[in-house]
């Protein structure tokens, strides 16, 4: 019986990579959510501002990169949600349950669909808090942030 020590390994100088705060190089990018479905929008920033599209990804360490999502009013639900899914809040009191339905959301305040989506598929710790406050969405075609030189990116 052959024994392999790990000198033995063609392996041998080869070490795990994580990455350092210090060495992550963020890039800005813009995502249009025009008459895009909305998961399928949030998946994409969610990915994005954790760093999973990135070959240094580490799970302990914000590698992510900006989001700014454009449009996000104009963003479609798929099958029946646009009828059937409610948005619930609580606001703590007594008979202080708030439901409403995705055209309400988006008459009261329309970044919010977006927001919420992405929000659910990030980590809930402070490196997810970290990650999601890089994410930028707004109602209308234009933002703020030209100055970043961002890229368009396409959802699948």
């Amino acid at each position: 019986m052959a024994v392999h020590r790990a000198e033995d390994s063609k392996y041998k100088h080869m070490k795990t990579f994580s990455a350092k705060p210090h060495e992550v190089e963020r890039k800005w990018y813009v995502i249009d959510a025009k008459d895009k479905i909305l998961g399928q929008v949030a998946v994409e920033a969610a990915r994005l501002l954790r760093g999973k599209h990135k070959p240094i990804f580490t799970t302990h360490v914000d590698t992510g990169d900006f989001v700014v999502v454009i449009n996000a009013d104009k963003v479609v639900l798929s099958g029946n949600k646009e009828q059937s899914k409610i948005y619930t809040r609580f606001s703590g009191y007594v008979g202080g349950k708030h439901v409403e339905t995705p055209r309400q959301v988006r008459e009261r305040r329309p970044v919010l669909m977006v927001e919420r989506a992405v929000w659910g598929m990030i980590p809930k710790n402070r490196l997810g808090r970290a990650q999601y406050g890089k994410l930028k969405v707004y109602a209308g075609d234009s933002h703020p942030h030209d100055a970043q030189q961002p890229t368009h990116h396409e959802v699948r």
